[in-house]
């Protein structure tokens, strides 16, 4: 039998953190060892435990987390990164007969994890800087042309994908398909999968993101970016684009009042919900299930789902 892994998808503010508590749980008091992952951009990063939502320890509820702000924001960790970290924190929680649970919403970790990293050869410096000089129009003008599938692929407002997608057909000469059909080192054949993708009725989740954002406001997030802007980190540094930072960083500089700022934040946050929502409706495999619900989920009942 290859070891069970269990993966909890689902936009932000949706209620997967609880949910993956409550499956450790639910393991933890049959006597196995449970352990939370996180597969969150925003979450591995130690200077974002309150824009990011990290869970704080009395939501883990004495359950151990892995890679929750285990990077500092000046080390950008990339998809490649957090996936040769999960693996790790996978194989040794299942070295001891461990349950691991991965959580979160970043899509690419998750494919990158599971189907391995396509081995994409270094992007032209020069090719990077005149493709980051274009806005996200342009570049999806250009992207339309050099590489018609993926464009079609591609929301037209998703600048960070879309600069991705031609700085590798400029650099190789190469779509980006052609380099993900050479995917290499993913685990989805080494371990027995139990998914499960959350997809909460979109206004209510829209709502929810909205008031999250604003208790995170009050709650230290100001603080945090005016941290973040101290130490002078460069300004496409992952960390200076997580959601949030880019319209708190603007409050603080003067540029935006705190009532513009606020709401820049909120339609940020329900522009990446929404990004997700279609990620996690078509790009992943139709077998895995998926729970639509009006409003909140019953986590116990829930997490026996994912439990043999």
């Amino acid at each position: 039998m290859k070891p069970r892994l269990a993966l909890i998808a689902g936009p932000t503010a949706s209620g997967k953190s609880d949910l993956a508590v409550a499956v450790a749980l639910h393991a933890m008091a049959g006597g196995q060892e449970a352990v939370v992952i996180n597969a969150d951009s925003a979450q591995v990063y130690a200077d974002l435990a309150v824009l990011s939502a990290r869970p704080s320890a009395e939501e883990m509820r004495g359950v151990p987390h892995r890679l929750f702000g285990a990077w500092d924001g000046a080390q950008p960790c990339s998809a490649a990164d957090w996936a040769n970290a999960a693996k790790a924190e996978i194989a040794a929680v299942q070295a001891r007969g461990g349950l691991p649970v991965l959580v979160g919403g970043t899509g690419l970790y998750i494919r990158t994890l599971l189907e391995g990293i396509a081995p994409l050869p270094p992007i032209d410096p020069a090719v990077r800087r005149a493709v980051r000089a274009l806005s996200v129009a342009d570049a999806y003008a250009a992207l339309c042309v050099e590489d018609p599938p993926r464009a079609a692929a591609l929301a037209p407002a998703d600048g960070q994908r879309i600069t991705r997608a031609l700085e590798v057909v400029r650099s190789t000469g190469h779509p980006l398909a052609h380099w993900q059909q050479q995917r290499s080192g993913g685990i989805a054949d080494q371990v027995t999968l139990a998914p499960l993708i959350l997809l909460p009725e979109r206004q209510w989740l829209y709502r929810r993101c909205d008031l999250r954002f604003e208790r995170m406001w009050d709650g230290g997030a100001v603080e945090e970016v005016a941290a973040l802007l101290e130490r002078g980190l460069p300004g496409d540094a992952p960390v200076m684009r997580a959601i949030g930072v880019p319209e708190i960083a603007a409050f603080l500089r003067g540029e935006r009042p705190r009532e513009g700022a606020m709401a820049a934040g909120q339609q940020a946050t329900r522009n990446y919900a929404k990004r997700q929502f279609t990620w996690l409706r078509h790009q992943n495999p139709a077998d895995w299930p998926r729970i639509e619900y009006e409003s909140s989920i019953d986590s116990d009942a829930t997490a026996r789902l994912l439990l043999p």
